[in-house]
């Protein structure tokens, strides 16, 4: 139990452990069977493995040495169940905080607030949280915590612990998950205070100090402690592979020889990989609502540093750790190739026909020996690419770049920028000049309006080619201009020889959409697109009146993108639509021209409304304003209600202008006044009207 795990204890979690990961799926976990259980059973916590430090490492200036030295205290590494034992941790410090809180104890000491009828604020801090050294400095020791390089240790000490005197604290993904499970706590708390009084503080405490049971286990000397940490972690919520590959890298750097690597640079070693994982942490986590993802940035470098397969899945940490860093490439060759017969799995298909399932490939085994350069290299090459990354998906945080390069890589967002992504990441931090960045930028851009918005080629077409490139240029063994002329020959087949665009595949995706009746209403680009028109009219003002937040928050309807004649017509409509029938209404409606960008959701009742109702403002009986209209929207909308009327005509009209802004954004021109015609899908009623 709690109460006699923590007797001359001293807990630390050691660098190669991932910070806390716990969420609200296992806090909850923890705390319905913290308040389920009968206070005549005891509840079994699992596995707490330890490794004790040898009291000669721990230096003499640490904190933890007067314990160690006076008090007969010793420093355990937590090898498996740090979540655990963070989240006890962290559920006490709530419990201190809440019962300090309330109303009769606000002001009083810590010596004079009980928690039971025996046991203080100030006893229990002693037992389970912190002693004071109370001589000297008289500083804290934590009883349990981080090493101090891990970028938790202040955030833990500061905002968890409540420490006083902490600057500013990195935060991380991690650090989000320690202030998440604090708050989620401290709101069980209370209300199972306003439920149970004080009876129900006592018996918690109880419950978590004396009845959850860990197994513990101390690892012996002569059991490799990483080799342990990697294979316990195979269960319970699964280490990332990045957090996976720091274990290992830290592991390999145990294994060289003094002749290879002397003690000092072990240690730097050792340093360089921590300081190298608190940058890449810290990178992924700045967003700390929208964390990214680890083992995304780890395959995208993969690919950028060492090399792009089409196979899926985790191909890339099956090359990091069965291939690449291997305890094997570090030892000298123990093992001989011996060539075993292959096994085929006969399966059967969906037609019924037996089918030889292909073995999955096998590492190849090599003969060079990883040095210790090899992980140096990596190691650095993944600290610089984290910021880059990280920009890659949030250029407007950016602080190395430009203001040309947020517009363009936003840009490449917005648009999807798929599997260019790595490549964007290797630009950014391989070449040098900010004029060729954007240059690439502009041409991925514009690859992929052309190739998978209006020709729709599959989503993969290019990737191998264009992945590559982000490995080959981070090498140095290409250069833009030919990323470039690349990107132009691909897009070189949607073109005729004169230069002109081919109108055909783009006429054909949107004839399945007009068949379906969605019209451009269906096309996947509409709100790039529109967007982009938006923005062009910013040259006349310098106020932006919608961001492409704004359409991104009713993306399930697409509200955000209005039919000026409305696909339900009312009243308002009549007259200029009268000698259409049904199809052909449905086509004026979905055409280009009709589509037009909001700035402001509109109501789904007055979407029907006549042209003059939509442009003007509406305002209830008492002349209070219930909806914006046209004329104080967004620009594309103030454009629209310069109209003095809205009809077949406009809405013609309005789409050859749309599509002649296509022509001078994207740098194209269409073959004839015709392609433009078609593409409106209009001509054919037209004619016959």
């Amino acid at each position: 139990s709690l109460d006699s795990l923590f007797k001359e204890k001293i807990f630390r979690i050691p660098d190669y452990q991932r910070g806390y990961a716990w969420q609200r799926e296992q806090l909850k976990a923890f705390w319905e069977d913290l308040v389920n259980l009968s206070s005549d059973r005891s509840h079994y916590t699992g596995v707490l493995t330890l490794k004790q430090v040898p009291i000669s490492e721990v230096p003499e200036t640490s904190k933890e040495y007067w314990l160690v030295r006076d008090h007969s205290y010793n420093v355990y590494h937590v090898v498996d169940g740090q979540q655990r034992l963070t989240t006890f941790m962290i559920f006490l410090q709530a419990f201190v905080d809440f019962v300090k809180g309330l109303p009769a104890n606000v002001g009083r000491p810590d010596e004079e607030v009980y928690i039971t009828d025996t046991l203080s604020i100030a006893a229990m801090r002693d037992r389970f949280l912190f002693k004071t050294k109370p001589t000297g400095d008289q500083f804290r020791t934590y009883k349990f915590g981080y090493e101090r390089d891990n970028p938790s240790y202040e955030y833990m000490r500061y905002k968890i612990f409540g420490e006083v005197g902490g600057g500013l604290s990195h935060e991380t993904f991690y650090t989000l998950n320690l202030s998440n499970a604090k708050k989620y706590f401290e709101s069980q708390l209370a209300n199972l205070y306003a439920m149970s009084g004080q009876r129900g503080l006592n018996s918690i405490y109880s419950k978590l100090t004396r009845q959850f049971m860990f197994n513990q286990y101390v690892i012996r000397d002569e059991f490799d402690v990483f080799v342990a940490f990697e294979t316990m972690n195979n269960r319970g919520k699964r280490l990332s592979d990045l957090e996976l590959l720091k274990n290992r890298l830290i592991y390999l750097t145990t294994l060289f020889g003094d002749s290879i690597l002397d003690s000092a640079s072990r240690a730097s070693m050792r340093n360089n990989i921590n300081d190298a994982w608190k940058v890449v942490y810290h990178q992924l986590g700045r967003n700390k609502s929208h964390p990214l993802n680890d083992d995304d940035f780890l395959r995208a470098h993969w690919m950028m540093f060492f090399k792009y397969t089409r196979l899926t899945g985790r191909d890339y940490i099956r090359f990091l750790l069965e291939e690449q860093f291997t305890p094997k490439r570090v030892h000298e060759q123990k093992e001989v190739d011996v060539d075993l017969e292959e096994i085929g799995e006969l399966t059967i298909d969906m037609g019924g026909d037996e089918v030889e399932e292909a073995s999955e490939p096998q590492p190849q085994l090599t003969s060079v020996r990883l040095q210790p350069t090899d992980i140096d290299k990596y190691v650095h090459s993944l600290k610089e690419s984290a910021v880059h990354w990280f920009n890659t998906f949030h250029p407007d945080l950016a602080v190395s770049l430009t203001s040309d390069e947020r517009v363009w890589i936003d840009r490449l967002n917005r648009i999807g920028i798929g599997y260019f992504r790595p490549l964007v990441m290797s630009v950014l931090k391989n070449v040098g000049l900010e004029a060729d960045r954007i240059r690439v930028f502009k041409k991925i851009e514009r690859f992929i309006f052309f190739m998978f918005r209006i020709s729709g080629s599959y989503a993969s077409a290019g990737s191998s080619e264009f992945i590559n490139f982000a490995r080959v240029l981070d090498s140095g063994e290409t250069t833009i201009e030919i990323i470039i002329a690349r990107l132009d020959e691909w897009v070189s087949y949607t073109f005729h020889s004169d230069g002109s665009i081919r109108i055909d595949d783009f006429y054909n995706l949107l004839f399945k959409r007009f068949k379906s009746g969605q019209g451009y209403y269906g096309w996947p680009a509409l709100q790039y697109f529109l967007y982009e028109y938006e923005t062009s009219l910013l040259d006349q003002s310098v106020q932006q009146k919608i961001t492409w937040g704004d359409l991104l928050k009713s993306k399930a309807d697409k509200i955000s993108i209005e039919h000026i004649y409305p696909q339900s017509e009312g009243v308002g409509w009549t007259n200029q639509f009268a000698r259409f029938d049904a199809v052909q209404k449905a086509r004026y409606c979905g055409s280009l021209g009709n589509l037009l960008l909001l700035s402001m959701s509109i109501n789904s009742s007055l979407q029907n409304a006549g042209f003059e109702e939509k442009k003007n403002v509406k305002h209830d009986g008492t002349g209070r304003r219930i909806r914006n209209g046209y004329s104080d929207g967004s620009h594309s909308e103030i454009e629209v209600a310069a109209y003095d009327q809205w009809g077949p005509t406009e809405i013609r009209s309005r789409g050859i202008k749309l599509l002649k802004f296509m022509e001078h954004r994207w740098d194209i021109h269409f073959q004839s006044d015709a392609d433009m015609e078609k593409l409106l899908f209009l001509d054919e009623y037209e004619a016959t009207s």
